[in-house]
């Protein structure tokens, strides 16, 4: 580890703000800020999310996971990003070798009938539940909707944390575009090889990050010196990150952390990531409390869903045979 501890990604309480407490918030806002100026990684503690909630989702995952490849292959992702991912499937534009993990994804759950399936709009459809396991739906959406909820309530700490009026962020996420990603990574290959892991080194796309985690660990964070250090993984905590858009909005004041993730010797690994992101059409420019005298915008500003839908297009094969 190079001397440096995993306390280096500090863990945030938030039992005070989430009870209404003005000096809860400040103080809240003012942990998330160090933070993301720093590591780019940090937990939180208190955070709302019923455990049955979680727990439903990784019992849920684990038993679809479980499935023959055939059953799994039938829900078989589309192009609006939700279903089956099969092992390697996604191979990291500047990775050696694809991903040795497979995933199952969820978004807002839309109808056949809403305008923007309808239209086609990237990354809009339909979630292509499986017929097993029993009780799936029901706690996949259901962890769904407690991070949804849980990533509204993350919002205003980052206005306080960036100098900005209640309710800036909140106007860009009248329909989110939350995903969940079940993740499995299966045990480690009995044959080292450097160049393959669950996840290859990356940033994350978009705004945050909120990540469930299962005991066995494997999730590694990058330091600002180049090293490597072992994200601290308690229960009832989740890790938040930012991923590149929020990096893009604040001016290279939050900095996006590269992570990875190691398969564990003798050991599956599961894990929950929530990616909460703004609506599609959101415009991403540079926030004037990022940006001053000797310090200009350093990002052309861009529309978020073009800036996801290209990184998608560059870093899963699905989307690559579909073109």
């Amino acid at each position: 580890m190079n001397g440096v501890r995993a306390s280096a990604i500090p863990i945030v309480d938030l039992r005070d703000y989430l009870a209404g407490s003005a000096a809860g918030r400040a103080a809240a806002a003012a942990d998330i800020c160090a933070a993301l100026e720093g590591i780019g990684f940090f937990g939180i503690a208190n955070h709302g999310v019923p455990g049955r909630a979680v727990e439903a989702a990784f019992a849920a995952s684990q038993c679809f996971f479980d499935l023959p490849l055939a059953d799994k292959m039938a829900v078989r992702v589309n192009m609006g990003h939700r279903g089956y991912l099969p092992m390697a499937d996604q191979h990291r534009a500047d990775a050696a070798k694809p991903n040795l993990s497979e995933s199952y994804l969820i978004g807002p759950d839309l109808a056949e009938d809403d305008p923007a399936v309808v239209e086609g709009r990237p990354l809009h459809g339909v979630n292509p539940w499986p017929d097993a396991p029993d009780g799936f739906r029901d706690a996949l959406g259901g962890f769904h909707a407690a991070m949804s909820a849980l990533g509204l309530r993350l919002l205003p700490l980052f206005e306080t944390a960036l100098d900005l009026p209640d309710g800036y962020f909140a106007a860009c996420y009248r329909n989110p575009m939350g995903f969940v990603r079940s993740l499995h990574y299966p045990p480690a290959p009995a044959e080292a090889d450097p160049d393959r892991f669950g996840a290859a080194p990356h940033s994350d796309f978009g705004f945050i990050t909120i990540l469930a985690q299962d005991d066995v660990g494997g999730l590694q964070v990058q330091t600002r010196a180049g090293d490597w250090i072992d994200a601290p993984n308690r229960p009832g905590v989740f890790l938040v990150n930012i991923g590149d858009m929020l990096m893009r909005w604040t001016n290279d004041r939050f900095r996006s952390t590269v992570h990875r993730v190691l398969n564990a010797p003798g050991r599956d690994r599961y894990s929950l990531p929530f990616f909460f992101d703004p609506d599609f059409e959101t415009e991403v420019s540079c926030l004037e409390s990022c940006t001053g005298p000797g310090n200009p915008p350093r990002y052309d500003p861009v529309v978020w869903g073009d800036f996801l839908t290209a990184s998608f297009n560059a870093n899963h094969a699905y989307r690559k045979k579909a073109g």
